[in-house]
């Protein structure tokens, strides 16, 4: 079973990973022996995690990424390519939020919400991709969306919609990729401790869902494998949601 799971000689790029979910994704890849790197806008976060990868006897490096920037992407992909090889398995996790109701919502505030969830998102999986058709490699993407992607709540419709639109661009990279072995899911975490989530969740919301309380990051390790490894190697265009049965609720 270990085998199924194993990423020993993958490279992995992991985008918001200095903190919360892309952090701890970014663990269990390297422990499943991929070559990991880590992605994002505070880089002095991310050389205290290499650090640690690499006590733990795995490979890693920090790039400095900015997702709303395509020559930053560009940069990040060039470094990496350099130090390990090219990227052949993408964690798209850079997200923000600005919780406001829909009525409430401004512009400025929308833009900053879809340009970094969506676009953002879209941004990487476009460069990774051209690069693996470039080098005739297979490779999986994992697209971080949540249940609010899924579902939606007051007070984060933004956001809502930026995550329900990752769902639907992950269906069309899954159709359009799977002859040439590229696998597109999205994972679509329910409520998890992060700095994001400290914004949109209070525990009114956690009383309210079937198994009250908010999810383990160890819990999100197994579906993340499966969708990353050939464990799932017949698995695209699928939306995962790992929320303790939120979305089952009751009426």
């Amino acid at each position: 079973m270990d085998n199924i799971l194993s990423l020993k000689d993958k490279v992995a790029l992991i985008t918001g990973a200095s903190s919360g979910l892309g952090a701890h994704f970014a663990n269990v890849l390297a422990a499943a022996g991929a070559k990991v790197v880590l992605g994002a806008r505070r880089t002095e976060r991310l050389e205290k995690l290499v650090e640690e990868i690499k006590k733990n006897g795995s490979e890693a490096l920090s790039v400095p990424l900015d997702v709303t920037k395509a020559q930053a992407i560009t940069a990040a992909l060039d470094k990496a390519e350099k130090a390990f090889g090219p990227v052949t398995i993408l964690i798209n996790n850079a997200g923000v939020t600005d919780p406001q109701r829909f009525v409430d919502c401004s512009e400025a505030s929308w833009d900053f919400t879809m340009n970094t969830n969506l676009k953002g998102a879209w941004r990487v999986a476009r460069q990774v991709v051209d690069r693996l058709i470039t080098h005739n490699l297979a490779g999986s993407i994992v697209n971080i969306s949540s249940v609010y992607g899924l579902s939606v709540n007051i007070r984060a419709s933004a956001y809502a919609i930026s995550k329900a639109a990752v769902i639907q661009m992950t269906k069309a990279m899954a159709l359009e990729l799977v002859r040439r072995d590229i696998r597109v899911n999205a994972l679509c975490p329910g409520y998890f401790e992060s700095e994001m989530s400290t914004g949109l969740i209070g525990s009114e919301y956690i009383k309210n869902t079937p198994s009250q309380r908010m999810g383990n990051l160890e819990e999100l390790t197994g579906p993340l494998l499966l969708l990353a490894s050939e464990a799932g190697s017949f698995i695209t265009g699928v939306a995962l949601p790992v929320d303790g049965g939120h979305l089952v609720t009751s009426l």
